[in-house]
């Protein structure tokens, strides 16, 4: 395993192919510390005695102790303590602890290249070559990044029917040496301080879409690899400090005639599997949300909480409810993942064969519990910040600056007229306000809660996987036994 220092160097020593705002940065750019800072704790953790045995795990492969994020599920025990650890690390930062993508991104292809291999028209040994980058993603202890969503173009067009092809990434090439991929992924959370970037499909795939079922690695800094980088930072203190800078990116990743050569290739036109790849990232990763949105919560209720105290209303019974909903929600969403990790089986739901062994193994979350837990949380963001928003009041809206809290003439009168509540220190309160401030109200907040919203699949996915899935056509039989009906022909 490697440590927080080791993961910083190694980025200092990658290609400079980050864009933004029109500069070419480096990946130790100030603007990536708050990220690079969140990621560490990843690194710390697994050295800490109190986390240790929830951020490690035994490699399958070689049989050392690798950090958690590196590793392939091989029990529902592995899914509870992903889950857990995911929600413990989030509760240090009070958001997302990034480096979940690539943990969901590695176990569906560890799945779907296995699968793939098997086919007579494998134009590569699959699953050869992801156990080889396996091994090193783990003896490394890298970070790796899933580049899913394409830009999609004209969205009522499937991906062969688009005008620009280039829409969706795709093979333009394929040589005895590799292929070349051309197109973009957007929105990738974290590719700018990353290793790798695993790829995956966006969408099930039908014949005739050969070109776009492809699964790939390639390191994030790779000739023919662009990232145009957008950044996610609080408002920068000068007086009242926070314990650690935190923040967030994510990047348009362009492949411009990209070559990728085959030993790096897990998919590559296999349209069953490609799709399966893409159902399956979008599986782990809502799993991943059982984890990490229980955690927003935590966090959520504390601001909540602690709002309606400074404000002297905390015993007030419309402060309860809305307290008591925040709770239920995030509790809710833990225990439907718990539950599907608990059901965890190396088994995939394929349309029109129901549940089927799939892959080599390796443990699969249950997908109606994923997606249920998902969505719960996942369409309360807004309702989240509606009830910050009640509870709070106006003062974030228009808070003082800093200076002006710090400036002789008026920090005095602004500690006055500021100060809600004499049993706690002014000096807290204003730091407490201006962490309230960062979660709702900074220039990040509200593309914070977009991605809530859409990471891992906006609630209108997980419904669709739940309602496809989910035997409904039980539940009509239970009905039709008690209302004495005729059973219905099976």
């Amino acid at each position: 395993m490697k440590t927080k220092a080791q993961y910083i160097e190694r980025l200092g020593k990658m290609n400079r192919n980050l864009y933004t705002n029109g500069e070419k940065i480096d990946r130790l750019d100030e603007r990536q510390q708050g990220a690079i800072n969140v990621m560490g704790l990843t690194y710390d953790a697994a050295w800490d005695p109190a986390s240790k045995d929830l951020c490690t795990a035994t490699s399958h492969l070689t049989g050392e102790t690798i950090n958690r994020f590196n590793h392939i599920h091989q029990t529902p025990e592995d899914l509870h303590k992903k889950q857990d650890m995911t929600r413990y690390l989030c509760n240090k930062v009070g958001a997302c602890i990034q480096r979940c993508m690539g943990t969901d991104a590695s176990n569906a292809i560890n799945a779907v290249s296995f699968e793939a291999q098997k086919s007579p028209d494998a134009k590569t040994a699959y699953y050869d070559n992801w156990l080889k980058w396996l091994e090193r993603f783990q003896k490394e202890d890298l970070v790796a990044s899933c580049a899913q969503t394409d830009v999609k173009g004209e969205r009522l067009k499937r991906p062969a029917e688009q005008t620009d092809p280039d829409v969706y990434v795709h093979v333009v090439e394929e040589r005895s040496d590799g292929i070349i991929v051309r197109g973009s992924k957007v929105h990738i959370s974290e590719a700018s301080i990353s290793d790798e970037i695993l790829v995956v499909p966006n969408r099930a795939l039908r014949k005739g879409e050969e070109a776009y079922a492809l699964s790939f690695a390639v390191p994030s800094d790779y000739e023919g690899v662009k990232q145009v980088v957008h950044f996610h930072n609080a408002r920068k203190r000068e007086h009242f400090m926070k314990p650690m800078e935190t923040g967030y990116t994510d990047s348009y990743v362009i492949f411009d005639n990209c070559f990728v050569p085959w030993e790096r290739v897990f998919v590559c036109g296999e349209t069953i599997h490609g799709g399966i790849v893409a159902l399956l990232f979008a599986l782990f990763h809502r799993h991943s949300y059982s984890g990490c949105k229980p955690a927003m919560l935590d966090f959520v209720v504390g601001l909540a909480a602690l709002a309606a105290e400074i404000n002297g209303i905390e015993k007030t019974q419309h402060v309860r409810e809305m307290l008591s909903e925040l709770i239920m929600t995030g509790e809710l969403g833990y225990a439907a993942g718990y539950t599907a990790s608990d059901m965890g089986k190396p088994e995939v739901y394929i349309p029109n064969m129901g549940f089927v062994p799939y892959g080599p193994g390796s443990c699969i979350p249950n997908s109606i519990y994923c997606n249920v837990g998902r969505c719960l949380s996942g369409e309360a963001v807004f309702r989240e910040q509606e009830i910050l928003c009640n509870i709070a009041g106006g003062l974030p809206a228009t808070f003082p600056y800093e200076n002006d809290l710090k400036n002789p003439e008026t920090r005095a009168l602004l500690e006055k007229y500021l100060n809600r509540n004499p049993k706690i220190p002014i000096e807290e309160q204003i730091q407490f306000w201006l962490t309230f401030i960062d979660f709702g109200l900074s220039g990040s907040a509200g593309s914070m809660t977009y991605g809530a919203y859409h990471g891992g699949g906006s609630p209108i996915m997980e419904q669709i996987a739940i309602t496809s899935q989910y035997d409904i056509e039980s539940k009509k039989d239970i009905v039709r036994a008690i209302a004495g009906m005729a059973p219905r022909n099976k």
